[in-house]
């Protein structure tokens, strides 16, 4: 049976294809539309999930969208009416697209599919917003039992769950709701940092370390009231979003005694300390909610889901401080993978079909979910665009791309079914060696063309892992920090606050100073020979090159674009940026004059 699910209108729509229990496809609309969190309903990822898989024109048996429109419209109405009149203006700007778009969900699952030459099931289906983060966690777990936290912006009502699953079946036990919002506090921070909403978040946390938390105390003083459990409420006087266009208002402002930063503009001290801030309350609120799920489920496994689960380095103390023994994150657990939780909510919850879990293995595929392209179409490519290029044979394949990464070059690298998350993990990567000082520099620079603050992501050996960072559990999709073991840290001084940006982003602080951010902290990915095996062979290589495990691993693309899909994405990317090395599959391509 093959169960479609989808997830449109808000932001990162996708959708996910679930055959007889299996994930067997799944992708981001942005990825074809190359509009980075395109919320545009995933007319592409549908064709994609469908004809990718050989669904015959009658084989569809469900198709479930992520939410209930319905009950969301019911409360984006309650809000503006309870604001007004100071609501009117955002009334007028939300109104027109829920009016012509977003009420009719139905219809244009409808209209999409007979259009791609497929008929509809007679009867489409709706999950809720948190039930379908809920399944995106556990379904897909190795848990057997577990217990579920959910963290997002706002769904229906809810912005935050606890639940419990065991064996095929979820129950949800306490839910948080709206206005009040770690999501949406989060975000309000991040429009106050300067940066884009619902997109640049992970900007604020990885400028975190670079600031004190001098506005933390402050926070929890005047704009939010927590409690042990992990219930709070946010002060309204201090927020805009209930009935304007911005997040944040006059009253934010003077507390936290500026203006919001202007995007692009220098940033400054007290910026890094309100990001360092608001991402310390952050992790104290997740911990309290955290807390709480343990004592109340009775469970010592935790899954995580929403898009506050990307937070990684919430998640990385959320790990090491207990209180489950194991915790596993959805690893696109924002709405995107909210797409693929609707599906198997479907299977599991509706139709009360049996799950498997060994207890060690997920079964997302390495999140290995999307487009591959064959050799012969990629040379197909190559000789169109009159590229000259050198065939790599099987046997040395891993050892050639190792070489280029010790001589010091960096090399793109592209090969089987596209990542689907967040997260490049090694099939559309960036790669470069981390005991590098100047790669930070030279990535964020003439390739990515992005803050030079931004940290970079190790991937690792996950048979050496212990031997780099102090990891509890393996981190295959990039969810959790960790901190460099003692013994690789650098014997320098201690990192001096008053420092310039530039200053104190030079310093070593550690053998392999590219992957190690200013608090000894790395978002870690352990690559496994199971999950990867070609991607493993290249850190394998280069480990007898070097005696180093680790290669910096970030996504294929530059600054505002979502990670490559096709070969001519890639070779558009290797071409205008300064990446030295494009490897296509089995095809090697050089810049001229190395």
């Amino acid at each position: 049976m093959n169960i479609l699910g989808i997830s449109s209108y808000y932001h990162d729509s996708a959708a996910c294809l679930v055959r007889d229990g299996e994930v067997v496809a799944a992708v981001q609309e942005e990825r074809f539309t190359r509009k980075k969190h395109d919320e545009s309903f995933p007319r592409n990822a549908i064709r994609y999930c469908l004809q990718s898989q050989g669904v015959a024109r009658g084989g569809i048996g469900a198709v479930v969208f992520y939410d209930k429109p319905i009950d969301k419209f019911v409360r984006i109405l309650k809000t503006h009416f309870a604001m007004a009149p100071m609501s009117l203006k955002a009334f007028l700007v939300t109104m027109p697209k829920w009016v012509r778009k977003n009420l009719w969900v139905g219809l244009e699952i409808s209209e999409v599919l007979t259009d791609l030459g497929y008929e509809v099931p007679e009867s489409i289906l709706f999950t809720e917003h948190h039930e379908s983060h809920a399944a995106s966690a556990f379904f897909p777990s190795p848990f057997r039992e577990a217990a579920i936290v959910t963290l997002d912006g706002v769904g229906e009502w809810p912005t935050a769950t606890i639940g419990v699953g065991e064996d095929n079946r979820i129950t949800l036990l306490k839910e948080h709701n709206f206005p009040h919002s770690v999501g949406l506090l989060y975000t309000a921070f991040t429009y106050y940092t300067g940066f884009k909403v619902n997109s640049d978040e992970y900007k604020m946390m990885g400028l975190a370390p670079y600031g004190k938390p001098r506005y933390a105390r402050r926070i929890l003083d005047h704009v939010v009231s927590l409690n042990p459990d992990g219930s709070f409420r946010l002060n309204m006087r201090y927020f805009n979003y209930l009935g304007g266009l911005t997040m944040t208002n006059q009253a934010f402002h003077d507390l936290f005694e500026a203006p919001p930063r202007r995007p692009e503009s220098p940033i400054t001290q007290h910026t890094m300390d309100v990001a360092r801030s608001i991402q310390g309350v952050t992790e104290e609120i997740a911990q309290r909610i955290v807390g709480y799920a343990h004592q109340i489920t009775g469970k010592d496994r935790l899954c995580l889901a929403g898009g506050v689960a990307l937070n990684c380095v919430a998640n990385g103390k959320l790990l090491s401080q207990g209180p489950f023994r194991e915790v596993w994150v959805a690893p696109a657990a924002h709405d995107a993978g909210a797409a693929l939780g609707a599906a198997l909510t479907v299977w599991h919850q509706l139709q009360n079909r049996p799950r498997q879990a060994d207890g060690v293995n997920d079964t997302m595929k390495g999140c290995y979910l999307g487009p591959e392209f064959s050799p012969q179409e990629i040379e197909t490519f190559l000789r169109g665009e009159g590229c000259d290029y050198e065939v790599l044979q099987a046997e040395d394949w891993a050892l050639r791309i190792a070489r280029l990464l010790a001589n010091g070059r960096i090399v793109a690298l592209f090969q089987g079914r596209m990542e689907f998350g967040p997260r490049a993990l090694g099939n559309r990567s960036i790669l470069a060696d981390p005991r590098a000082v100047d790669a930070p520099a030279r990535i964020n620079k003439r390739i990515k063309f992005r803050e030079s603050f931004r940290p970079f992501a190790p991937a690792v050996l996950e048979e050496f892992a212990n031997e780099y960072f102090d990891l509890i559990q393996p981190s295959p999709y990039m969810l959790f920090t960790a901190r460099i073991v003692p013994e690789r840290r650098s014997a320098a001084e201690p990192d001096d606050p008053a420092a310039s940006l530039q200053e104190r982003l030079a310093r070593e602080r550690s053998d392999i100073p590219a992957v190690t951010h200013l608090d000894y902290s790395a978002r870690v990915q352990t690559v496994s020979q199971k999950r990867n095996p070609k991607f493993h062979q290249i850190l394998c290589a280069f480990h007898q090159l070097t005696g180093c495990a680790v290669l910096i691993n970030t996504s294929l693309n530059v600054r505002g674009e979502p990670i490559v899909c096709r070969p001519q994405e890639a070779y558009r990317c290797f071409m205008k940026t300064g990446i030295d090395h494009l490897v296509l599959d089995c095809y090697l391509l050089t810049k001229p004059g190395l």
